[in-house]
């Protein structure tokens, strides 16, 4: 009996160690892939496959290619609501295997979110990099966001050898649960969320942000296009924006303004601060305007070309001349 009680005690204590070690890895697969800006990636799958099953929550077998030819066995599934029904190919989420990932020596963390063009073409690609830098210019605020990184990203249909692999422009998303792990926190489900439950500055800075971007597709009540994140101790929430594609800066052409927002277009802005005290939306106003010199700096993308860059400077100057002059935040900023 005590051979048995010492042989478990060995065993969980093995476990334990090896679970601790997973755990404290100071890599995740998502930042291994991705530390080089719009790296070359191959996902070879039965894309026809997954294509006409984009409605299911199936998950498909499939295979990623890094750039210097190492192969992960990996699993995808459609992923989203609109873009998932009227995309050519659906956004999806690349789930890898655990014991695949520990025998690499990386973290836990095992599933990766990807945004592709709703069509192919130079100019859907140009939509997916305008939506990346909506991304970068968030992480640019501040760390308490949802990391994002452009691929270059190539989708060969194993069941047409013969056809030549499609080429896109990709958003490689950290999952939300790696968000809130690196965050220190623990992922929150709730609607209707009282303000003052709420990181009362990260909450300004988000409606600040949307606001510069032209974007109302969003809500935190709804808890539409964001994620929570409660800390310890505090038991604050820090609200996490995503998914920026109906912004007036990507300015993609099947968006439309969110309904009851009383916008015409998606390029006009709506101020949607609720609940938020005046001097927090102040302290996000002052952050922006010092960032504005970096905002501008990641408008010129080499990944986009100068006509369109000058395009986002330009819709981004409307914002800045306005905030920048006025005493008051203006409610509504027309194009």
């Amino acid at each position: 009996m005590k051979t048995i009680s010492f042989f478990l005690l060995f065993t969980l204590t093995g476990l334990l160690q090896a679970t601790k070690a997973l755990g404290e890895s100071t890599q995740t697969v998502f930042q291994y892939l991705t530390k080089q800006e719009g790296v070359s990636m191959t996902l070879e799958c039965d894309l026809t496959a997954f294509v006409a099953n984009k409605r299911s929550n199936d998950y498909f077998p499939a295979v990623l290619i890094t750039d210097d030819g190492t192969a992960y066995p990996v699993e995808i599934k459609a992923r989203g609501r609109f873009r998932r029904m009227k995309a050519e190919i659906p956004p999806l989420k690349i789930r890898f295997g655990k014991g695949d990932l520990q025998a690499r020596g990386f973290d836990a963390y095992n599933e990766i979110k990807v945004a592709l063009p709703m069509e192919g073409g130079a100019g859907h690609n140009e939509l997916v990099v305008k939506e990346y830098l909506a991304y970068r210019m968030f992480e640019q605020l501040t760390d308490t966001g949802i990391r994002a990184r452009l691929v270059k990203l190539s989708i060969r249909d194993l069941k047409d050898d013969g056809k030549k692999p499609q080429e896109f422009s990709a958003i490689f998303m950290e999952d939300e649960e790696e968000a809130a792990a690196r965050l220190g926190g623990t992922l929150v489900e709730q609607y209707g969320l009282a303000t003052e439950q709420l990181d009362v500055q990260q909450a300004a800075l988000v409606t600040l942000f949307q606001y510069m971007i032209g974007n109302a597709d969003w809500d935190f009540e709804m808890q539409r296009n964001i994620r929570f994140v409660q800390l310890p101790g505090s038991g604050k929430i820090l609200p996490l924006p995503y998914d920026f594609d109906f912004s007036g800066l990507v300015n993609a052409p099947y968006a439309s303004p969110a309904s009851g927002s009383g916008l015409d277009n998606v390029r006009d802005r709506i101020l949607m601060a609720k609940n938020l005290p005046a001097d927090a939306m102040y302290k996000a106003r002052k952050i922006l305007i010092d960032q504005k010199a970096d905002f501008y700096r990641l408008c010129g993308s080499g990944f986009l070309s100068k006509n369109t860059s000058n395009q986002m400077i330009r819709y981004l100057n409307r914002f800045f001349n306005e905030i920048e002059k006025e005493e008051e935040l203006p409610v509504v900023l027309r194009h």
